[in-house]
């Protein structure tokens, strides 16, 4: 017999999974074919995620010159009871640099999440807010909860593989 998924449940779980979270790992593959990865803080308005990079940070670059970003949330190992079944997210993004000017919108939310004297500090620097629009994603649960996903979780579909490839 095959078990009920909740989806309202599960949705519920990853919005609340994505509203916690603080930093964001960054995956691009470089300009040699090589996978390079980095962590950045992070912050979600209007269903797209924003970064905020130093010029002088390696990921800065490949933000800035990569047609595509993946990124990864990973919930906290302390919290985990299964290591196999960590809480995750992954979405494929689209990477736009909107340089250091203008969007306070967005600079609002990062002084909401991060302190105001910090970000106030960043915007004199040689940062870069960079915009990272979420196309296809997956959030994973537990062991057979797995979940195709947009970002605003109006697309919600428990994966199901066929064992019996």
């Amino acid at each position: 017999m095959k078990k009920e998924i909740d989806l309202d449940k599960h949705r519920g779980m990853f919005q609340s999974f994505v509203e916690k979270k603080r930093t964001v790992i960054l995956s691009f593959v470089d300009e040699d074919g090589k996978p390079f990865s980095s962590i950045a803080p992070f912050v979600k308005k209007d269903n797209k995620l924003y970064v905020y990079i130093s010029q002088i940070a390696e990921h800065h670059d490949l933000a800035d010159k990569s047609e595509w970003v993946d990124v990864l949330l990973v919930g906290d190992e302390s919290e985990t009871k299964n290591a196999f079944a960590t809480e995750r997210l992954r979405f494929t993004c689209k990477p736009k640099n909107l340089g250091n000017d203008d969007n306070e919108e967005i600079f609002e939310v990062f002084n909401e999440v991060f302190q105001p004297s910090l970000m106030n500090l960043l915007r004199g620097l040689d940062f870069s807010l960079f915009e990272l629009t979420p196309h296809e994603g997956r959030y994973v649960v537990g062991f057979g909860l797995a979940f195709d996903v947009t970002i605003d979780g109006s697309m919600f579909n428990h994966v199901v593989i066929d064992k019996k490839k």
